[in-house]
């Protein structure tokens, strides 16, 4: 993975739509930067310091406005004061005219190099994180991240990227091996390797324990890896994509209870 790239001094955020709920305030916008222009989504919590910030990365064949991402951003800024932001991945959301299938979107990324996908969403994170930043909305010197699957192999890079700014993470449904349908071209475990080690904040991974696209072993490997010294494995019986009734509430905890200074 090459060096990541200080934020471009020439972003700028265009917000689109406002959205007031119980406790939060939801607001897309584009960050516009010199490499292309990046959808996002920011929850905010009530008050007027910046509060901390967690990314929430979502996974593959959804979006920023996911559910998941919904209700978890929603959560987020009204139940544990922090700030959610969430941006569309590679082939993702509004970065395509119309939704791709998994097979296309999987073949494109892997076509135009997993590496260079992964240092433009690092550089993407990242970017957001400081222009949401400067704008008084967020405070970047205090970062969580979220992600599962898709969302962990470009959320640990970013992890990874925020150095000290990282105060807790929640990973998982990923590992250093993969298995088909998923292309070979996908497979980066050097890249992954490095991220897993420059992580020393307290980690939650999250293994369901018949996944069939991440081997069980190459989970626990990339678990093993990491730097952290304050680190917990969650494994659940089933496939890749079950997600026990009581898991998003552990993941949301993990957070919220690591996510301030």
């Amino acid at each position: 993975m090459t060096a990541v790239q200080p934020p471009d001094p020439t972003t700028q955020v265009e917000w689109l739509t406002d959205l007031t709920g119980a406790g939060y305030t939801e607001r897309s916008f584009l960050l516009r930067r010199r490499t292309g222009t990046v959808p996002g989504v920011l929850w905010s919590p009530p008050g007027g310091a910046a509060p901390p910030a967690v990314l929430l990365c979502h996974g593959g064949s959804t979006h920023k406005r996911g559910d998941r991402q919904l209700r978890m951003g929603r959560w987020f800024a009204s139940s544990a004061g922090l700030a959610a932001i969430a941006i569309d991945g590679p082939q993702h959301g509004d970065r395509v005219p119309a939704p791709l299938e998994a097979s296309l979107y999987q073949r494109l990324i892997a076509d135009e190099g997993i590496d260079r996908v992964t240092d433009r969403m690092t550089a993407d994170w990242l970017a957001a994180v400081s222009a949401v930043a400067a704008l008084g909305l967020a405070d970047d010197g205090n970062v969580s991240v979220f992600g599962l699957s898709m969302g962990a192999r470009f959320g640990l890079p970013a992890a990874a990227g925020l150095g000290s700014r990282l105060r807790c993470a929640v990973l998982g449904k990923f590992g250093l091996r993969e298995a088909a349908p998923l292309p070979p071209g996908l497979s980066a475990p050097a890249l992954t390797l490095a991220a897993a080690r420059a992580v020393t904040a307290p980690v939650l991974f999250h293994v369901q324990w018949d996944d069939a696209l991440f081997p069980r072993d190459g989970q626990f490997e990339l678990f093993g890896a990491l730097g952290s010294a304050d680190k917990r494995l969650c494994a659940r019986p089933g496939p890749h994509g079950f997600t026990h009734p009581d898991d998003e509430g552990s993941w949301q905890e993990f957070i919220s209870q690591r996510g301030h200074p």
